[in-house]
């Protein structure tokens, strides 16, 4: 069975299919709604053959189903019917956690998304379990997101930022007890460095996640870096 797999991000959409050595995009931002998220994915696989659907969404999602829009999307997200609009089956989880169901390895791990805003997830012993930390309180009346997400870097710095980083690390991975923290997301690559047990991890393995959602009976192993650089087709639309 192919997959589209398709991960929705505050600056982009991207997406792929199983068995595939391509990989699209096309640019969302605050304004891009559901309907044009699935008009645009549309139009650039039509030439494209796949049997289901994964979306990681950055928001909230129970049981398939979105709790509110994105923060840093446009609205009309909530109560959208992708499979409808898709005609195909789909799985929607968290961006985060289908990011984090790409990067397991086994145990307790925790999966920290340092791109527009916090993404977070945690998986113990196989058992993937989404998490909404980044609007908890960190300090002086801010939230995590506001520490170490893309306004935190653009307020702090990038010294002070990698320091918050590594301080939020710290605390999360005592808290949990988690025997695994990856930290992922499109601002992972500024870190020089990181407390012990965590690993940085591409984003590409979102796609892996994305697949490993429609194969209950696969291991972990046979998707974690699994995934291979790819050629990126963007459109500006």
């Amino acid at each position: 069975m192919n997959i589209l797999s398709i991960d929705v991000g505050g600056s982009s959409v991207k997406f792929e299919i199983s068995g595939n050595s391509e990989r699209r995009s096309f640019k969302s931002g605050s304004m891009l709604t559901a309907q044009q998220m699935v008009d645009g994915v549309k139009e650039q696989t039509k030439d494209w053959k796949f049997d289901a659907i994964s979306i990681g969404i950055p928001a909230p999602v129970i049981h398939g189903k979105l709790v509110h829009d994105p923060h840093n999307l446009g609205k009309g997200w909530v109560g959208f019917d992708f499979q409808a609009a898709f005609g195909k089956p789909t799985k929607m989880v968290n961006d985060a956690a289908m990011q984090a169901l790409g990067d397991y390895r086994g145990g307790r791990m925790l999966f920290l998304g340092l791109g527009t805003g916090l993404g977070s997830a945690m998986i113990v012993d196989g058992v993937l379990a989404p998490l909404e930390l980044a609007h908890l309180p960190y300090k002086k009346g801010r939230t995590y997101e506001d520490y170490v997400g893309l306004r935190g870097l653009k307020r702090l710095g990038k010294k002070k930022w990698r320091a918050a980083v590594y301080d939020v690390v710290q605390r999360l991975q005592a808290a949990l007890e988690v025997d695994d923290v990856v930290v992922g997301g499109g601002n992972a690559a500024r870190l020089k460095e990181l407390p012990p047990n965590t690993r940085i991890c591409p984003n590409t393995n979102a796609f892996c996640g994305g697949y490993r959602l429609w194969d209950d009976k696969a291991s972990t192993s046979n998707y974690y870096g699994a995934d291979q650089p790819k050629k990126e087709k963007e459109s500006s639309k």
